[in-house]
This record gives structure tokens, sequence and C-alpha cells, in this order.
């Protein structure tokens, strides 16, 4: 049973996220057919789709930020009005410790700074660090003002929990993967935390087994990733906005599709083809508040801000026809083979190593240009090679994998995010919040650095404390790896001092921690 044993652990831990606990037979389902396991849930209809009772819209989500923005916008005329209206005094006054309504709402926004765009004419481009909002102890805020943590806490337990209790977790690795290559931070801003969640379940999901080019298209006409990367400020210089308010173009959106969505850096693109596609892309925003241009918090085309004329986009020139100007770019730049190579490379580096087999990366970009980019085809070749069983486990389980498998092997139901939010932050992986827009790394180095593994020991400690009594770590081990459990994690387990020092060997074993 060696070999099958040793498969079955390639199955959990590379393609998922590792066994759960009790007596749900996934080790010894992945042993008898390991890349049959694997590959089951890509044929479940809408295996990737996360609808679940309280998550919200897009747009709904917007209209209601939206509204908290303009309740905090009014109190402060409100107060500015009263201010303005008093009588100056001539004898000075003593400093009072209570501050006012405008201070007031000053604090609460302060930590999460919130751009309101209003149908690409208003925009805030503050970006700042973004923490849940902390009311003012002298005046508790609006109910409406947790509606940004509320949302990104309930989002964060939906995925938790789906990837929790998924049987292999192949489609959310999948998910977790493209969520990264086209990640937006939650860290921007009000509307970027509270649409962190309808991103992923919008844009990514409905394509993870379907095809590249859709997703690119729904990736970048969602309102977070333009509000990510700043396009609802971008103006054609010789648009009617553009003129009118003396500004230009931003070349952030046009610049990350380019260099981390598609052809990636080398990929044949220029400069000028930076700036002129983003000269295509000016006009795509969202709406805001006021719904002019459309219903608030949904993606919009504003003639007014789009440069007019003709553009030339590698080598090709693309005709003045509205929206469907920069649709017909990024189409072409999906089936681009620099697009393929760069694609291929990441998703092998993703799942098998930090440097890929070239054969296999060769093969996978073969797959994705013949056919249209099918990323399906492309999950099941992956699956299908032999280098992704033949590689040993040597890639280190990000922070966000090595809880949610510690939340399967120990037969977790996530009931509240916040244990998972917290270790995420301690480990470097805030939850949707990644640095840059090139996302979180993907390779052992950056998350088995000492420091980094002393964290995992501490959280693993604190698993143990917490579970250690309730679980016998050696049957746990045989859920985690059987037979293909080394000899040194086997005694280590087998010859700690308790059960609840056991456990934390066991999480912290190669076995648990690599794939």
């Amino acid at each position: 049973m060696a070999r099958d044993s040793q498969a079955a652990l390639v199955a959990l831990n590379r393609f998922g996220f590792g066994a759960r606990g009790g007596a749900s037979g996934d080790f010894v389902n992945a042993a008898s057919d390991p890349r049959g396991f694997v590959k089951s849930e890509l044929n479940r209809a809408n295996a990737a789709l996360l609808e679940m009772p309280g998550l919200s819209s897009t747009p709904s989500l917007g209209k209601a930020l939206f509204d908290y923005q303009f309740e905090i916008q009014q109190a402060r005329d409100a107060v500015a009005k009263s201010a303005a209206t008093e009588a100056p005094s001539t004898e000075p006054k003593a400093q009072r410790r209570n501050p006012s309504l405008s201070s007031i709402a000053k604090d609460m926004t302060a930590t999460e700074p919130m751009a309101q765009p209003a149908d690409g004419n208003n925009a805030n481009p503050a970006m700042a660090r973004s923490e849940a909002m902390q009311p003012n102890p002298l005046k508790p805020p609006p109910q409406s003002a947790n509606v940004i943590q509320k949302t990104f806490r309930g989002e964060a337990l939906a995925r938790i929990q789906r990837a929790t209790f998924a049987e292999c977790g192949f489609v959310e690795r999948l998910v977790v993967f493209w969520s990264n290559h086209f990640c937006i931070s939650a860290n921007k801003g009000g509307l970027a935390r509270i649409w962190a969640g309808a991103f992923e379940r919008e844009a990514i999901r409905p394509h993870v087994l379907g095809r590249f080019a859709d997703m690119l298209k729904a990736v970048e006409q969602h309102p977070a990733m333009l509000f990510f990367l700043d396009n609802q400020q971008s103006l054609g210089p010789d648009s009617r906005a553009g003129i009118n308010r003396n500004r230009g173009l931003n070349e952030n959106l046009a610049r990350e599709i380019m260099e981390l969505h598609t052809l990636g850096v080398g990929g044949g693109y220029t400069q000028d083809d930076v700036t002129s596609l983003a000269r295509v892309l000016t006009g795509w925003t969202f709406a805001g508040r006021q719904g002019q241009l459309g219903p608030p918090g949904t993606f919009v085309f504003n003639a007014n801000a789009h440069q007019p004329g003709a553009q030339r986009v590698m080598g090709k020139v693309y005709e003045p026809n509205g929206v469907a100007q920069g649709e017909a770019v990024l189409a072409d730049i999906a089936r681009h083979p620099s697009t393929a190579k760069f694609i291929a490379t990441k998703f092998a580096r993703h799942f098998v190593a930090d440097h890929p087999p070239p054969a296999l990366v060769a093969r996978l970009q073969d797959v994705f240009g013949r056919t249209d980019g099918d990323l399906k085809a492309l999950a099941i070749a992956l699956v299908d090679s032999s280098e992704a069983w033949g590689a040993p486990l040597t890639k280190m389980r990000s922070p966000y994998e090595f809880l949610i498998a510690s939340g399967r092997l120990l037969g977790r139901n996530p009931e509240d995010p916040s244990r998972y939010l917290g270790g995420l932050n301690a480990l470097g992986q805030p939850l949707w919040s990644p640095a840059g827009p090139n996302g979180f790394p993907d390779t052992s180095a950056a998350w088995a650095a000492p420091e980094g593994m002393k964290l995992r020991l501490d959280i693993s400690a604190q698993i143990a404390s917490r579970l250690g009594d309730g679980v016998d770590p050696r049957e746990l081990l045989e859920l985690v790896a059987a037979d293909a459990a080394s000899l040194d994690t086997r005694r280590s387990v087998e010859r700690a001092e308790s059960r609840q020092q056991a456990l934390a060997l066991l999480l912290m074993s190669p076995e648990f921690q690599r794939r």
C-alpha cells in the first residue's frame, strides 16, 4: 500500500487542502484512485460557485456604503453650517474634551478612507491601511457604519467553510490561485474591503472551470478591480471630461493587465502599448451613489471620459467603438502566446514546484493555446501529468492552506472567522490583502523563513492546547499520511510527552506542512 499512500498524500496535499478528520475516509478514497479523486470535483456542476444566504452583490454592497458615506457627509455639513452661524465670542473658552460630530465622523472613517466615485466624476485616490472601523466610545456610529467589517467577516466565513468541507478541495485551490493571480487588496479602503469577497464570487468563481478570456473580462470590468487600480480616475486627455478638468490618464490598470494578468514581464509589449491600452480603457468605471450612468455600484462605460479615436496596441489597430474597443483588446491579449506561457508557468509553479519542469510548462502552454484558454482542460492536464505526481513534496503550504488543513483534520466546523483571520494576519497572509497588485508570493522561501516557522509552531501549540485532549494524534497521523509518514514523524508523535505536544508535532511535520 506504500505507493498508493504516497499518491494519496500527493492528491490531498498538492491538489487539495489535506484529509478531513472523523469518518470522512478521504485518505482511503484518495489511495484507491488518486487522479480520479482529484478530478471528481471538476465534473460537478457549478462546483466553484459560492451562493449562501447573507452574501450580497457588488451593487447592493456599493449602495450600502455610498449611503453610509452620504450620512457622514451630511453630518459634517450640518456641523459646519452650525459653526458658521455661531457668533464669535470675545472671551477665550476653555478647551472641551467632548468631540464635535465632525471629529467623530473623522475618527470613524480615519482607518478606512472611502472614495465616493459619482459615475466616474468624483474620486478619492487615497490608498490607506484598511482596519476594522472602530466606533467612537463617546458616540456610537450609525448602524450602517458596521456594514464594512460585517460584510468582510461574512464573506471570509463563507470561503473558509467551503474550503473546510470540500471533499478534496481542488476546485477551492483553483479559486485561491486565480483570486491571487487577479488580486485586489482589501487594504485599499472601504470599497475594496466591502467588495473583496463579492469580487471573488462574481469575477473569479464562475470562470475557474471556464475560459480565461471570460475571466479576464469579468475581472477587469468589476468595480472592485477598477477601484483598486484607480481606473475611475483615468480620463482621456482629449475626452470631454479630460478637457474640462485638465486631467489625463491613469495607467495602473493597463500596466497590471499586461504585466501581471496576461503577457507577463518580457511578454512582447512596450510602454507605448501600456499607454495605448490605458487610453482604450478610459471610461471604464462604476456608477456612484447618484446613479447617473447606471445603478450604483455597477460597471458602466462613461463615454464622456473615453479617449476618442482608434488605438494601436501590440501592432493591431482597434477602431473607436466604445466599450467594445477595450473588450476586443482583452480578447486578443488573452489568446496571445506570451499569455499562454505566463499562465502555464505560474500554474505549474503553484501546484508542483518553485522551478517547474520545463516539459510540464510546455505541455500546459500547448493545452492553454489549443483549447482557447479552457481552464478546466488546463487543470485536467496538470492532474494527468506524470510530473505532478513524481515531483517531491517540497513546496511549503501557504498560511491559508495550513490553517484550512488544520481545521479539516481536526473536524472543526468554522462558525466564526476570527481565529482564521487572526492567524492569517500573524503569518503574513491577511485575507484578500496582499501588499501589492502582484499578489502573495508563491514560493517556499517566502513562507519557510525562520520567523514564519516559529509563528506556525506557536499557532500549532495554541491549537494543540485547545483541542489536544480530545483527539488521538496517532490516529490523526493515519488520516494525514498513513504508510507515507516518515519514521521520524511517526516516532515524534508516538514518543511525545502529551497529546498536546504530539498534536503540535504532527501539525508541524513535513507530511502536514509540505505539498
